[in-house]
């Protein structure tokens, strides 16, 4: 079996394997999207065709949609060769139960993908018909947080982004550039309302995006390359309704690949791009998914709801995403990467063996973030996480390893760990002096900056935009010797931009300070520390 749109026609073949097949007119389906566009989604990556691209699948199964969806890559193109043309815009969706089943399913939502590049002329030319298009309701975003930057981390502007300030919208290079340039089209068509979703996993999503496509509509307004009309239009006739999004997509896995060719599917290569994205015929996933988005939309919204996607008040997304951004999973999440590539780890559910980790991500979780959750009502806290550390992270059959989950901490701790500590500080009844295990967590960070494991070797850092700022703090770290913990880390744990907080404002940065240098007092000091402070 080869996933194309031809060999799915031998549906006998494909059922007998255990693949669900779609049961939609697939070649209708284009010809509709192609007439009306309802949806564009930025970003090809693995969470897109495991969850939103599923879910518009099963509307399409039902009838109660029409159209599918348009694939806009703006920062990989590989990936649109790779794993889209190659296959016919098909994928496999591989759900990873805890029981060990697998459930496999050819997902073919997705009507035509292309690459958001100005100078590929073919492919921009088609994204700006769709744009112009006054069917179009929803743009969705997966590009990760860093997407929505115009700026390094000095606060300089990015140079795609300062050339892009100066010339027309046409000539754009940037992410956020070219997405403002396909705005501008849908302005020059009329003034057409859209919804841009943020679906990315950050606080506030909608808000990150806006600002940064009216940072974009005021700079070309002031240097007069468009009417200034187009600022009123990205504020007025543009809707960045805020969301949640929750659901475990980890790289291609080995198990997986063996498992598709013993049943007969030959397409299992996986590849990994010149950007150093891992890419597939298909897509492995976790079975629990939540997307919560703000109902906010401007040119009518489509039928998400009736496929388990959650439509609410922006307090609600609020409350949710805080629930599991700052508490409930995220934060885990991140106290599992750090110690867990101190410690050898390479797969998170492994780690869930470790009685030690286990402590930690249950305080972390349990008596330090859910004393400052506010109920959602949706969803129940407690619920939550007790999903989350008794059926998500242990399930053996996940492939996520903790080096791809410490990709990019700097830029998620402020978030993960500082909303958590402004908590405490504000209620009068909770003192973040008392906290323990977040800042184990933070000093456990720390010492993986040092790119020592606790055997005293080397390891490869994750990627992350600030590590030539910050690994030149460690560089000089002995474990066993007398380091002066304070020089090394004072201007990092005032930082709050990575932290949120400055962290000896708030009565941390010495306590953060002293488990660090427990941390990097010899080697098995790693151990030693997590064992004093969790049994």
């Amino acid at each position: 079996m080869k996933l194309n749109q031809e060999e799915l026609k031998n549906k006998k073949i494909w059922e007998d394997a255990g693949f669900e097949l779609p049961a939609f007119d697939r070649e209708q389906m284009i010809e509709e999207t192609k007439k009306n566009p309802e949806w564009v989604h930025f970003g090809a990556g693995n969470i897109f065709r495991a969850f939103p691209a599923a879910v518009c699948q099963e509307l399409l199964n039902k009838g109660i949609m029409k159209t599918g969806i348009v694939v806009a890559e703006g920062y990989d193109y590989e990936i649109i060769e790779k794993s889209y043309k190659k296959f016919d815009d098909l994928s496999v969706l591989v759900t990873l139960k805890p029981d060990g089943k697998l459930e496999k399913k050819v997902i073919a939502s997705i009507a035509e993908s292309h690459c958001v590049d100005t100078n590929n002329s073919k492919d921009w030319s088609r994204l700006c018909e769709v744009f112009r298009n006054p069917s179009l309701k929803m743009v969705s975003f997966t590009i990760t947080e860093k997407g929505y930057s115009l700026v390094n981390g000095r606060q300089e502007l990015l140079p795609d982004v300062a050339k892009d300030f100066t010339q027309k919208p046409s000539e754009a290079t940037s992410y956020i550039g070219k997405l403002a340039a396909l705005c501008y089209e849908r302005f020059s068509n009329g003034k057409l309302p859209v919804t841009l979703v943020s679906m990315d996993n950050c606080s506030h999503n909608g808000t990150k995006l806006e600002a940064a496509v009216t940072t974009f509509a005021k700079t070309w307004v002031e240097n007069k390359i468009v009417e200034p009309e187009f600022l009123t239009y990205v504020t007025e006739n543009i809707s960045y309704p805020w969301s949640m999004i929750d659901k475990i997509t980890p790289r291609p896995a080995d198990s997986v690949i063996e498992m598709l060719k013993s049943v007969g599917f030959e397409d299992t290569d996986s590849v990994v791009t010149s950007k150093n994205t891992y890419v597939a015929s298909f897509v492995n996933a976790e079975e629990p998914q939540y997307l919560v988005i703000e109902d906010k939309f401007m040119n009518g919204r489509l039928p998400l709801d009736q496929g388990g996607i959650i439509y609410t008040d922006k307090e609600t997304v609020d409350k949710v995403e805080k629930m599991k951004v700052c508490t409930c999973l995220n934060p885990l999440h991140t106290a599992l990467a750090v110690y867990g590539c101190l410690l050898n780890y390479t797969k998170i559910s492994d780690e869930m063996k470790d009685a030690e980790l286990v402590k930690l991500v249950e305080k972390v979780g349990y008596v330090e973030g859910l004393p400052v959750v506010v109920d959602p009502g949706i969803i129940k806290p407690k619920d939550f996480i007790d999903e989350v550390i008794r059926v998500r992270i242990p399930n053996p059959f996940m492939p996520d390893t903790p080096q791809r989950i410490a990709t990019d901490t700097s830029q998620k701790l402020s978030i993960r760990f500082g909303e958590t500590i402004k908590a405490y500080e504000a209620d009068p009844e909770l003192d973040p002096q008392a906290l323990t295990y977040i800042p184990l967590v933070l000093a456990g960070w720390c010492r993986y900056l040092t790119g020592i494991n606790d055997e005293g070797n080397a390891f490869e850092l994750s990627p992350d935009p600030m590590l030539t700022t910050l690994t030149p703090k460690f560089a000089n770290i002995k474990l066993g010797d007398n380091n002066n913990v304070h020089e090394i880390l004072a201007d990092l744990l005032a930082d709050e931009r990575i932290f949120g907080v400055n962290l000896y404002q708030v009565g941390l940065g010495e306590k953060v300070e002293g488990l660090f240098a427990e941390l990097i007092s010899g080697k098995g000091a790693v151990r030693k520390t997590l064992k004093k402070y969790l049994n």
